[in-house]
């Protein structure tokens, strides 16, 4: 494809461009177009980001076995010694 000029780059992008290429050893249009399929979804390294905020992506990912060990695992932290609540 021909080339593409962006103008008006904010510095703090820039620089946060400049910074990625120079930790992944890249070329800054390698870094340009590695966040640009990103960001669309696109391309061979395309890996959405998934940002997770609680514990929604566990929901439902233990087996019946595991369960039940993490289950027995807690009973002991449950019990109740009354000479402390004395």
């Amino acid at each position: 494809m021909a080339a593409i000029t962006v103008r008006n780059l904010p510095p703090e992008l820039a620089r946060v461009i400049r910074q990625k290429a120079k930790r992944e050893k890249v070329s800054l249009n390698r870094a340009v177009i590695d966040l640009l399929e990103r960001a669309t979804g696109l391309g061979r390294r395309a890996k959405p980001e998934v940002l997770h905020h609680d514990l929604d992506d566990l929901a439902g990912s233990w087996s019946q076995e595991e369960y039940e060990e993490f289950t027995e695992a807690l009973l002991e932290q449950r019990q109740i010694e009354p000479e402390m609540w004395k």
